[in-house]
């Protein structure tokens, strides 16, 4: 299947890395951006990766390129660095990035449409949710999604788990609403092995309501915190871009996501169905293939017992010693 990536910056050369060291999702990747140099460069600079990965083809190409891709990744745009969303105290957050944002996917999306009018669109530009509605007006169908807040859903894992001491993978939690500082972090089903993170926090002396304080605020500007130390996010954004670990993306987008880039869903159930029909059909006599139509041959019967039903001779000087 082919993927394009559109914007092939901090966070779109992530994504592609993240594709690759996934493996198996993609068997060719195409990175467009408004410089060719650009993608030419990350396009080169990523295939000295994919000797360490299954079979991955990448290369640079403009819009023409996605032709028949099933998948487009949309990172294009400016960030909150440029777009001057860096102030915790700012109530709109990453909704300043939208009016330039919005315009650079009216420029993107037709094209894209054009030359793909098949492909599902996935949104991964700040602010999300909303970029992805405008793409669904712009695209004219609803094979759009956008990242949401699943990046946030990780975060909220990780610092649940460093609270716990406990891996974050072992950490059930999850963040709904926008990507931004009006998201809502649903403490309530968060949980760790089944019991409520509610029930195990606070054990260590301190209150509850204020480590609840500090983690939504941990999360809520973590995008901030990154900044302020590596000049732009683009690690974990990069990992939520490939769709996969966290369960809600599973839930709501990975379903179309692994079905359109494995194959059809279908398909892949009768080739299963197939499969386990041959195999119960397959003859029991060490794997020799029978003939069409022959008759499969009983082995004579002897007239001697099976070897598990014969009689044992025990030595009587070993019954002798077992006796009292």
């Amino acid at each position: 299947m082919k993927v394009g990536v559109v914007g092939v910056g901090a966070v779109g050369a992530a994504t592609v890395l993240s594709l690759i060291e996934r493996g198996g999702m993609c068997r060719e990747i195409v990175l467009v951006d408004r410089t060719m140099e650009r993608a030419n460069g990350v396009a080169t600079d990523m295939r000295y990766a994919t000797p360490l990965s299954p079979t991955v083809d990448v290369r640079a190409g403009d819009y023409d390129a996605l032709a028949d891709a099933a998948l487009v990744i949309i990172t294009a745009g400016v960030n909150e660095k440029g777009g001057g969303a860096t102030d915790r105290s700012d109530p709109q957050g990453r909704l300043r990035l939208l009016d330039t944002n919005a315009k650079v996917y009216a420029e993107i999306v037709p094209k894209v449409v054009a030359v793909a009018p098949r492909a599902v669109l996935m949104v991964v530009t700040d602010p999300p949710d909303p970029l992805a509605d405008l793409t669904r007006r712009l695209a004219g169908h609803d094979r759009v999604f956008s990242t949401g807040t699943l990046i946030d859903s990780l975060r909220f894992r990780v610092h649940l788990a460093d609270r716990l001491r406990v891996r974050p993978r072992d950490v059930q939690a999850m963040v709904v609403g926008e990507h931004g500082t009006s998201e809502v972090l649903l403490w309530s089903s968060a949980s760790v092995g089944g019991i409520p993170v509610l029930e195990l926090l606070g054990q260590d002396g301190q209150s509850v309501e204020e480590l609840r304080q500090e983690v939504e605020r941990d999360i809520r500007y973590a995008n901030i915190t990154i900044i302020e130390g590596t000049v732009r996010h683009r690690r974990g954004v990069g990992a939520a871009g490939r769709g996969g670990p966290a369960r809600r993306a599973r839930r709501a987008a990975g379903g179309r996501l692994r079905a359109t880039l494995r194959g059809d869903l279908v398909a892949g159930q009768r080739a299963r169905r197939r499969r386990r029909t041959a195999a119960a059909r397959a003859p029991h006599d060490l794997g020799r293939a029978r003939r069409p139509g022959a008759q499969r041959r009983r082995p004579a019967r002897s007239g001697q017992p099976h070897p598990r039903h014969r009689a044992v001779t025990v030595d009587p000087d070993i019954i002798r010693l077992a006796q009292p």
